[in-house]
Order: structure tokens, then C-alpha cells, then sequence
């Protein structure tokens, strides 16, 4: 499939549209990824360094609803841990808008 859609990449990468395997938007079963999409799967990238990324809201919605959000991508975060690591797995939380300084989160990080 990658081989097909990887022809429109010019158009598709820099809208941020690009299907991905690792991310599950390439897959032989549909019904199963449309199905997890709807159901709020939370989708984040880790970088080498340990630091976590993801969407957790935007501009229109409301501080419930952020909150709310922010607090299943934690619980995603934390249920995601290896049984092997070792010592505190989320040392600090922060929440930034796409261009502005981030803004700590003390408790959660503490839990």
C-alpha cells in the first residue's frame, strides 16, 4: 500500500496527511482502525530522549474538555510503561500551544 500512496507524498506530507504504518492508518483491516479512531484512541510519538508528544485539544474546546483529554493521554502514558523500567517513568509534565512557552503541570507529574 505504502508503495502506491507514497507517490502523493509531495501533496500529503506537508499538509500532515501522510498515512503512516507505525501509526496505524495503514492497515489491511479498515473497519478495526476506523472503529479505534472513533472510539478516542490516543495517538502520541516518543522521541530518543524521552520526551512525549501529542493532540490533546484545540482552540474551540472548552477547559473540561482539555482536561479531560489531558488526563487519558496521561493515564495512556502511564499504562504504556515497560514492565522493566525502572524508577520514576514521568518525571514532568508541561502543556504548550503549537507556538508558546509551555506551562508545568504539578500534580500529575507527582502521581
Amino acid at each position: 500500500m505504502m508503495g502506491v500512496v507514497g507517490r502523493l507524498g509531495k501533496v500529503l506530507g506537508p499538509r500532515g496527511l501522510m498515512p503512516n504504518p507505525k501509526l496505524g492508518t495503514v492497515t489491511a483491516d479498515v473497519t478495526a482502525a476506523v472503529n479505534a479512531a472513533k472510539a478516542g484512541e490516543v495517538q502520541y510519538r516518543a522521541e530518543k530522549a524521552g520526551v512525549v508528544h501529542a493532540g490533546i485539544g484545540k482552540a474551540s474546546f472548552d477547559e473540561t474538555k482539555i482536561v479531560e483529554n489531558a488526563t487519558a493521554f496521561i493515564d495512556a502514558v502511564r499504562k504504556a510503561r515497560p514492565s522493566g523500567a525502572k524508577g520514576q517513568y514521568v518525571k514532568k509534565i508541561t502543556i504548550s500551544s503549537t507556538m508558546s512557552a509551555g506551562v508545568f503541570v504539578e500534580d500529575a507529574a507527582a502521581q
